[in-house]
């Protein structure tokens, strides 16, 4: 994800990416889909904390976590907001990136993890889901179990690899059609190896970027593709205040915001998370997980 951001940001400003990371975004005529630049980098904690009390209200996760139906042709569901007239919940969401070849840089000493971002949501006992990297959660195992098996946070598959699903996605490396199922299926036995207990079956493509392809071969994984509505600019941002005005400026009642956990390419994120989430409150929004997003979509009520 670290080389993603930097493709991007050599195309466009950072500074413009903050204030109107919309403009960089496309949509090509091959049909695969280019969110605006965002996905990116993890958050765990280090320590083997305890499972947070006290948290927001947030329903109870059945048996089986809501999904979306499968699209015509049993092609992947995409989900990337929620309902805009039940209520002011948000969802906060942040991906744990390193892609496979990312090993020596963490081995010379660059973070691709952020405990303080979690034990910061854990103090604001603020509901988040994060999109974990099965090469992260090598690099990170003790930090993937904590953060799997605390019930304020829920866990998804945000690839093995973090190679994109479509051909040109930002500079990232292509996962080869016929390997793309097995990049998905590795990272859940990367989780089950650091033991993590349950994985949603929520998936999030690398870069954001997906086709009819990508949709069509996931389609027997019984998953739903998780993209999202605020980009909060977080990736490489050195101004926290812009990001968060950014944000801010973005949510609306059913939103997901895609945020980033990776010290050394999101150094802001933690003072962002500081400041949203008591405005929002005061605001009277509730953080809700992605399942629970899905459960007010689904929900006839």
């Amino acid at each position: 994800m670290i080389s993603l951001v930097r493709r991007i940001t050599a195309a466009c400003a950072l500074s413009a990416a903050l204030t109107a990371v919309a403009a960089c975004g496309t949509t090509q005529a091959s049909g695969a889909r280019h969110p605006s630049p965002a996905a990116g980098h993890p958050a765990p904690a280090r320590s083997a904390a305890k499972p947070s009390a006290g948290a927001e209200p947030s329903a109870a996760a059945p048996s089986a976590p809501p999904t979306l139906a499968p699209g015509p042709g049993g092609l992947t569901p995409v989900f990337a907001n929620g309902p805009r007239t039940k209520g002011k919940i948000v969802a906060l969401t942040f991906d744990a990136d390193m892609t496979a070849d990312e090993g020596p840089r963490a081995a010379a000493g660059e973070h691709f993890d952020n405990p303080a971002l979690i034990a910061t949501l854990r103090a604001l006992k603020v509901p988040a889901t994060v999109f974990m990297t099965g090469r992260w959660a090598v690099q990170y195992p003790d930090e993937a179990r904590s953060i799997g098996n605390d019930p304020l946070f829920e866990l998804a598959n945000h690839s093995y690899s973090h190679y994109s699903f479509t051909g040109d996605c930002y500079g990232l490396p292509t996962v080869a059609p016929d390997r793309m199922r097995s990049d998905v299926e590795n990272a859940d036995a990367a989780f089950r190896k650091a033991g993590v207990r349950h994985v949603m079956p929520y998936f999030r493509f690398p870069g954001g970027c997906y086709d009819d392809k990508a949709l069509r071969t996931l389609g027997g994984l019984g998953v739903t593709a998780v993209q999202w509505d605020v980009v909060s600019g977080d990736a490489f941002a050195t101004d926290a205040d812009a990001v968060t005005r950014q944000v801010l400026n973005g949510v609306r009642p059913g939103s997901v915001v895609i945020m980033h956990c990776t010290r050394s390419a999101a150094p802001t994120t933690e003072r962002v998370v500081q400041a949203v989430v008591p405005k929002l409150r005061r605001e009277g929004y509730r953080f809700v997980k992605v399942s629970d997003m899905i459960r007010a979509t689904t929900s006839r009520s």
